[in-house]
C-alpha cells in the first residue's frame, strides 16, 4: 500500500490552484545585504532629475533673500554681497573659508558699493543707516540722516564721497573718510530710486518715483534742472546710466518707456521705442553710442542711440531684472526664471547660459579682472560663473 500524500499539498493544489515551496525544492541560497536595498523615499529621489548648475563658486552664507552684489573694482576675488536677513558679506572667490559679517543693519540690505579706488565698501540698509568699512570687513563709521531706506548708493569717481538716494524723497552726500554730512539734495516728490555722479564727478543726476529727473550742483547743491512731464515720463522712474562722457543720461520707467537727456541742457534729446512693461535695467555701453535696455516684459533691447535705431531684441523667458556691459560688445542679463545669459549685442544671440539660481536673479556684478560674473537670487545664494574669453 503506497503512502499517501500530504493532505496539505494536496488540497492546496486541487482547491486552491496555489503551489508552496518546501525546503527541499531550495536549490541556492543567496545572502542580501540591506543597504542594497532602496527604500521607497530614495527611489523617488532617484527619479528626480538633477538640476544644471554651472557656477565655478557658490556662497551660500545668508539665511534668506540677497537682493545686492558689488564685486571690488581692484581686487579680482572680493565680493560684497546683501539681502533680506540684514547682513552683508564680504567673502573671496574661490575661498569658501573665509568670509567677513557686516553686522549692525537693523533691516535688508539694500545697495552696496565699494568707491573707486577699492579701499571702502559702503552698505545701505532700509533702515536708513549707511555703513562704511574697511576691505576686511572692520567698520569705519555709520552715516545717519536719511528718514527712508536707502536705495542706492554711489561714490565719486575720484574720492571718498558718497552720494546716497533715499525713499524719503532725499538725496545725501557724505565725506566718508570723516564721517562728515555735506549737503542734502531735496526736491523730488517720492523715493529716489536712481542717481550717480557724472563720470568726470561734476554733476549728479538723480531719478525717482515722482516721474522726474532732476540736474545738481554737488558743491553748490543748486538743482539745475527738473526733467518732466511731455515727452518724458509718465511713470515712476527705476533706472539711470550716465554716458562715460558726461554728457548724456538714459533713464527707464515703470511705464516702459527709455529716454535720453542732455545732462548740460536738462532736455530730452531722443526717446527710444517703449516696451510693454516697466524697464528694469539700462546701461551705455563703454562707447557710448549703444545701450542695452532690459524690461519685465520679457526682452533685452541693444539701441544704436546716436540713429535711435534698435539694434536687436534679445528674447528671454521672463523678465529681465539686471545688465551689465561685458566689454564692448556683450552684455550679461539676470532674468527672473534665475538664469544668467550672455548677449552678442552685434548679432542678438545669446552666446552662454549660466543655470545654477532656483529664483529670480536681483543683482549682478563683474569681477575687477572681468572674468567672472557674480549674481545674487532670491534662493539666498551668490553664484560665480566664468565668463574668460568675451571681454
Amino acid at each position: 500500500m503506497n503512502a499517501p500524500s500530504s493532505p496539505s499539498r494536496q488540497d492546496d493544489e486541487v482547491n486552491n490552484e496555489e503551489f508552496f515551496l518546501d525546503e527541499s525544492d531550495i536549490i541556492e541560497e543567496v545572502a542580501l545585504d540591506n543597504e542594497d536595498l532602496p527604500d521607497a523615499d530614495e527611489e523617488s529621489d532617484m527619479e528626480q532629475v538633477e538640476e544644471p548648475d554651472d557656477s565655478g563658486h557658490i556662497f551660500t552664507g545668508h539665511s534668506g533673500e540677497l537682493y545686492t552684489v558689488a564685486c571690488s573694482p581692484t581686487d579680482a576675488t572680493l565680493v560684497a554681497t546683501g539681502g533680506g536677513d540684514d547682513k552683508g558679506f564680504l567673502w573671496r572667490i574661490g575661498q569658501g573659508d573665509w568670509a567677513s559679517e557686516l553686522q549692525g543693519h537693523g533691516d535688508s540690505v539694500s545697495s552696496l558699493a565699494f568707491s573707486n579706488d577699492g579701499q571702502l565698501l559702503a552698505s545701505g540698509s532700509l533702515d536708513g543707516i549707511v555703513q562704511v568699512w574697511d576691505v576686511l570687513g572692520n567698520q569705519r563709521g555709520a552715516l545717519e540722516g536719511p528718514g527712508g531706506g536707502i536705495e542706492w548708493l554711489r561714490w565719486h569717481p575720484r574720492g571718498h564721497l558718497l552720494l546716497a538716494g533715499s525713499e524719503d524723497s532725499t538725496v545725501w552726500m557724505w565725506n566718508a573718510d570723516r564721517g562728515a554730512f555735506l549737503s542734502t539734495f531735496a526736491g523730488h516728490g517720492g523715493s529716489v530710486t536712481c542717481g550717480d555722479f557724472t563720470p568726470d564727478g561734476k554733476i549728479i543726476c538723480t531719478g525717482s518715483d515722482d516721474a522726474t529727473m532732476r540736474i545738481w550742483n554737488p558743491k553748490s547743491g543748486e538743482n539745475l534742472h527738473v526733467v518732466r512731464g511731455h515727452p518724458y515720463h509718465t511713470d515712476g522712474l527705476t533706472c539711470m546710466s550716465i554716458s562715460s562722457s558726461s554728457t548724456l543720461a538714459l533713464t527707464g520707467s515703470k511705464d516702459g518707456s527709455v529716454h535720453v537727456v542732455n545732462i548740460s541742457t536738462g532736455r530730452v534729446v531722443t526717446s527710444l521705442v517703449s516696451h510693454s512693461d516697466s524697464i528694469e535695467c539700462v546701461g551705455f555701453a563703454p562707447s557710448d553710442s549703444w545701450a542695452a535696455v532690459g524690461s519685465l516684459d520679457n526682452r533685452l533691447a541693444i539701441w544704436d542711440v546716436e540713429h535711435s535705431l534698435t539694434r536687436s531684441m534679445c528674447d528671454h523667458e521672463e523678465g529681465v531684472t539686471c545688465l551689465s556691459w561685458l566689454g564692448a560688445f556683450y552684455v550679461v542679463t539676470g532674468c527672473v526664471d534665475g538664469i544668467v545669459r550672455v548677449w552678442d549685442s552685434r548679432s542678438g544671440e545669446c552666446v552662454r547660459t549660466f543655470r545654477g539660481h532656483s529664483d529670480a536673479v536681483q543683482s549682478l556684478s563683474l569681477s575687477a579682472a572681468r572674468d567672472c560674473i557674480v549674481s545674487v537670487s532670491l534662493d539666498g545664494t551668490a553664484r560665480v560663473f566664468e565668463v574668460s574669453g568675451l571681454q
